[in-house]
């Protein structure tokens, strides 16, 4: 895949120097005006030994010449460039230490949805690009994940990329804010530009808009962009956190152009817009792909896409409004007529990036809450952390593990030596009857076993294995019910092992109950239910 995605690479270097000839390398042989130019993180050693903006890079044998970096204190603000016009940036290249505690930071950083990316052209006071940098760059909720498009790349989830042409005639300015509690720390950069003699008028600008829906609005389909003027839609970037099991996915793009009151541009679903089929899993390609998506039909699953237009820009004339329908399959309880369909309107978390050109001024009044509010709300009525009862199981030894931020507490990690005897219990308090969702935050591992779910001794589905070959994380969904007020105790009994296990141990961070939607307890199906005689877990 990448040596494909290195040769496409090249079609976007110049697309507003002139037509390509000779396929995707040819305008290389073209002649190109102006002159390159680079802002970046190197360091400048001014006359007080402190780093100074205007001196020249300090480049000399001293250790100090490699400080090419910057700390961003929480709620402050780092510009990366400002320059006068005309230009094209043709690059950006952006790096920083991840959100774990670490040698260089002990106490942890912050990760990239908390740092707000920001792009002002000519002087504006709003800026024309507004997203989160994880976001602009497909890397959705927090999390570092390999992207390899043609226009965005992140490499080893950590290198972030992107070679959007990004036009301004007076000045550009890009900065990011830190609106984390934690520092950006070892904040490299690097962005390419060419500095012209002119910028002809009919250029359009380059726009990326963030905005969110936590959950999304009944009866209206979700907003990507809505803008008055002259231009073409390029790319969207689109993260969904489910609220309700089963497939989210069904609902169509639908996009108006030019005023349009019915939508001429009108999809088939969610993956289809995506260009897979079939639902969506992890996958990177030039022109889409999945950077992230954990567990399919879960209760508080996630799902990142992104879809560059590069070959089909939409283009407008008068005003484009790109919207997407939140419909998908919902569990009978969800449904007013008790019964599993594909067609209902879900109630899922929605966040996106549209990335769109445009002559003149964007009529999209979206603009990105802080990072407080773009942090996805907790799902979890009741949270019993494993490492509280850590003296509750079988043969064997337990205690408390630290697993470097995978968790941000410890796990508990239950080590037996066999199956026989091998069990973990955890304790579990309800203090109202409500629709819930019983799960497991688990670890697994390359010498991890296979386990039986009990709660007050009933048997929940079937035994799950806990094998993999390196450490992750796995929500083990086990039951939708009513529970009655008061304490529960989820047991779990090891009943074997993967055959390439190397043994039985078991980690888990904590038992929940995560809620359901609230039309769940309108309906009320299963209120009356006995969930000891039939334990249901709808997916």
């Amino acid at each position: 895949m990448k040596p494909l995605v290195a040769l496409f690479l090249c079609a976007l270097v110049h697309p507003i120097l002139g037509q390509m000839n000779g396929g995707p390398l040819g305008h290389l042989a073209q002649p190109q005006d102006g002159r390159s130019m680079r802002e970046t993180s190197t360091f400048r050693e001014g006359k007080d030994g402190k780093y100074d903006r205007n001196a020249p890079p300090k480049g000399d044998l001293e250790e100090r010449s490699n400080f090419d970096n910057f700390r961003v204190p929480p709620g402050e603000t780092h510009v990366l460039m400002d320059r006068k016009g005309p230009g094209v940036i043709t690059h950006m290249w952006i790096t920083f230490l991840g959100p774990e505690p670490q040698a260089w930071a002990k106490d942890g950083a912050a990760n990239h949805q908390e740092m707000l990316l920001r792009i002002y052209w000519d002087g504006s006071e709003r800026p024309g690009v507004e997203a989160p940098l994880g976001d602009f760059f497909a890397n959705c909720f927090g999390k570092r994940d390999e992207v390899v498009s043609l226009p965005v790349i992140v490499e080893d989830g950590d290198s972030y990329n992107c070679f959007w042409q990004m036009p301004f005639r007076k000045s550009a300015r890009v900065e990011i804010v830190n609106q984390s509690d934690k520092p950006i720390a070892l904040l490299y950069y690097n962005i390419d530009w060419i500095k012209k003699d002119h910028i002809s008028e009919d250029t359009p600008y380059f726009y990326a808009q963030y905005r969110q829906e936590y959950p999304v609005e009944k009866g209206k389909d979700y907003v990507l962009l809505d803008t008055k003027g002259k231009g073409h839609f390029v790319g969207a970037v689109l993260a969904v956190r489910t609220r309700s099991p089963s497939w989210f996915g069904e609902g169509d793009e639908k996009v108006y152009i030019d005023g349009e009151k019915v939508p001429s541009i009108w999809g088939t679903g969610t993956e289809d817009y995506f260009l897979s089929a079939w639902g969506l899993k992890k996958t990177s390609t030039p022109y889409f792909g999945v950077p992230y998506f954990d567990q399919w039909g879960i209760v508080g699953g996630h799902t990142s896409a992104y879809r560059w237009h590069i070959n089909d820009p939409i283009v407008f004339q008068k005003s484009i409004r790109f919207t997407m329908e939140h419909f998908g399959w919902i569990s009978p309880d969800e449904n007013p007529e008790n019964r599993a369909m594909s067609w209902n309107e879900r109630e899922d978390d929605y966040s996106s990036v549209a990335f769109w050109y445009q002559t003149g001024v964007p009529t999209f009044d979206a603009r990105a809450p802080h990072a407080r509010e773009r942090r996805l709300p907790s799902l979890e009525r009741v949270v019993s952390f494993a490492r509280d009862h850590a003296d509750r199981h079988g043969t064997g030894e337990a205690g408390p593990q630290d697993l470097g931020g995978l968790y941000e507490g410890p796990q508990l990690l239950y080590r037996p030596a066999e199956q026989t005897g091998a069990w973990l219990e955890i304790p579990i308090t309800v203090r109202l009857t409500e629709p819930l969702r019983l799960l497991l935050n688990a670890t697994t591992s390359y010498d991890f076993g296979t386990y039986q779910a009990y709660l007050d001794g009933v048997k929940l589905g079937e035994p799950f294995d806990l094998y993999s070959a390196e450490v992750s994380n796995r929500e083990i969904h086990l039951l939708d019910f009513w529970p009655s007020v008061g304490e529960h105790v989820v047991r779990l009994e090891c009943v074997g092992k993967n055959p390439v296990s190397k043994g039985y141990y078991l980690g888990l961070e904590s038992v929940r109950l995560r809620e359901r939607r609230p039309r769940v307890k309108t309906m009320g199906w299963d209120k009356d239910k006995d969930w000891r005689v039939n334990p249901v877990l709808y997916g």
